[in-house]
């Protein structure tokens, strides 16, 4: 696995993006663009919310792109929110959940551990969709 550790920063996005790319070179625009997608909404909800100072980003890829985002924030599992009722109009709505949700929609799998002080989230995609 590569592995980029880098500041959760906002403006530090576009570093992430392009360490994550180098992975998606021969990829369909549609999983590239899904992809980076998640890695956008995963990495801004670690800058935003969770009081971060550091994120690890770890990215394998062969037949599936394997990402894991790691970082030093409060102990916070995404998976365990209830995905926001889409069918609703948007004043009835809840605020929040919709970026993990679509994370959900658009990677193949998600897993969560907190481990030694810090979270854990590992997202993965099949590169050659049919």
């Amino acid at each position: 696995m590569s592995e980029l550790c880098i500041e959760a920063k906002t403006e530090k996005l576009q570093d992430v993006l392009d360490f994550v790319e180098q992975y998606l070179k021969d990829c369909s625009r549609e999983v590239r663009s899904d992809v980076c997608i998640a890695v956008d909404e995963i990495f801004s909800n670690i800058v935003n919310h969770s009081e971060a100072d550091d994120v690890t980003v770890r990215v394998s890829s062969d037949e599936r792109i394997l990402l894991e985002f790691e970082d030093d924030g409060e102990e916070y599992n995404p998976l365990l929110c209830d995905d926001p009722d889409v069918e609703l109009p948007l004043d009835e709505r809840n605020l929040g959940g919709l970026g993990i949700f679509l994370v959900k929609n658009l990677m193949d799998s998600l897993e969560y551990r907190y481990e030694q002080g810090r979270n854990i989230l590992t997202i993965s995609k099949q590169l050659n969709q049919q």
